[in-house]
């Protein structure tokens, strides 16, 4: 089962995890008066880059008869997407760059490139999934409502197929976004009505048909004989978009050591156990420079979820002293370069398609769901647990794991 008892997982006391708390207060607040004329720059560079990128890439492509043309063009149209969904999009919505108080660049404003309208990824992302990250039952972004990534979630006959629901997930990324925020999984069980989200659906059918038109209709049409090319240069330009996103969010969220938690565990939350629990809820995977701005900085998906509305141009900053938090409470930091982030989060989609009775493990001590009694049926490890009086060094939940696991 997932963690019902973060404190115990983490082989923390309650003051442990209060004092945790402040020290990542202090991290938040450090950043929060460091922001100013170098981030505005960095974001407005940002978007000037995107742009034209854009337009480059709709230029070259009145060429795209000739194959170089349709390759330089889609790549620059998916390049261009990339950057616009995740290290603008995702990131100005999070209101991240608020803080300008520039109407352009503000949570309340943009408009991102995609099916989903920003007004419903705040509400699904921003409120939903950071708030419960990772809790069965309240985070919809534990499966999407149409996988099961986790053995706290009841097996069912549909899930026989989520090896190809992933892979149309990924395909069709920006759709499903758009799906996931109108909740189908729910409507299709009986659990809301279609009464209840008609207006959302409206905004959505609004959305959609804008992005068609603008891809698929109006710049294919505009480049005139060209435009058969085009429209196929923008659909895979969609493809590369929805494909790379789909990789980005699905390693931070589903490699083994990413955990998950219980409605138990949420209920008497303090500030301090939400941060702990978005550490050991999330992953990163190893990144250079380039990939970090390509993926929106998401490689740091640890350092997002504890300050998901902080400059995303100032993760790699944020992880040195919470990988410093990590060896002092003796915690994991979940990390791996991206292929194997990857091949994890693949590999328990694969395995739990199928039903317990063909699995190995136990519910408490699979490779994708832990929880608090992975410790207590091995007997006798919680009192090894403490500061080393030899050493002072904390003996904590990454030294209880590297046991288990020996």
């Amino acid at each position: 089962m997932a963690i019902t008892d973060i404190k115990e997982y983490a082989h923390l006391t309650e003051e442990d995890v209060e004092a945790l708390g402040r020290e990542l207060d202090a991290i938040r607040l450090d950043i929060e008066e460091k922001r100013g004329a170098h981030d505005a720059r960095y974001i407005q560079r940002t978007i000037a880059f995107q742009r034209s990128l854009m337009v480059a890439g709709r230029i070259v492509l009145f060429a795209s008869k000739k194959k170089p043309a349709w390759i330089l063009g889609t790549a620059l149209l998916g390049a261009g997407k990339i950057i616009e969904n995740m290290e603008l999009g995702h990131n100005i919505i999070h209101g991240q760059w608020d803080w300008m108080n520039d109407p352009e660049i503000h949570s309340s404003n943009w408009e991102w490139d995609n099916t989903c309208p920003s007004s419903g990824w705040k509400h699904s992302h921003n409120f939903t999934h950071h708030k419960f990250t990772n809790i069965v039952g309240l985070d919809n972004d534990v499966g999407y409502g149409i996988m099961r990534v986790t053995r706290d979630q009841k097996w069912h006959a549909d899930y026989l197929f989520q090896p190809i629901t992933n892979f149309v997930l990924a395909t069709l990324f920006e759709w499903g976004v758009a799906l996931h925020h109108l909740e189908t999984d729910k409507l299709r069980k009986g659990e809301v009505k279609w009464s209840e989200k008609s207006e959302m659906a409206k905004d959505v059918g609004k959305k959609i048909a804008r992005q068609v038109t603008k891809d698929y209709i109006l710049f294919p049409a505009l480049t005139g004989p060209a435009w058969k090319t085009t429209l196929t240069a923008n659909v895979v330009a969609n493809l590369i978009r929805n494909y790379w996103s789909y990789a980005v969010i699905f390693c931070g969220h589903f490699p083994d050591g990413a955990e998950k938690f219980t409605l138990e565990e949420f209920e008497n939350e303090s500030r301090a156990q939400w941060y702990l629990r978005q550490m050991l809820g999330s992953a990163n995977f190893h990144a250079g420079p380039v990939m970090a701005f390509m993926s929106g900085n998401l490689c740091y998906q640890i350092e997002h979820h504890c300050f998901p509305d902080l400059p995303s141009n100032r993760y790699s900053e944020i992880a040195v002293p919470l990988r410093d938090l990590c060896d002092k409470y003796d915690l994991p930091y979940t990390t791996g370069p991206l292929w194997k982030q990857y091949g994890l989060t693949l590999r328990t989609i694969w395995k739990l398609s199928l039903p317990n009775r063909f699995l190995s493990a136990s519910q408490d001590d699979a490779p994708e769901t832990h929880s608090e009694l992975k410790f207590r049926i091995r007997g006798g490890i919680k009192e090894v647990f403490g500061v080393d009086p030899q050493t002072g060094k904390r003996r904590g939940l990454r030294t209880a794991i590297a046991m288990v696991s020996s």
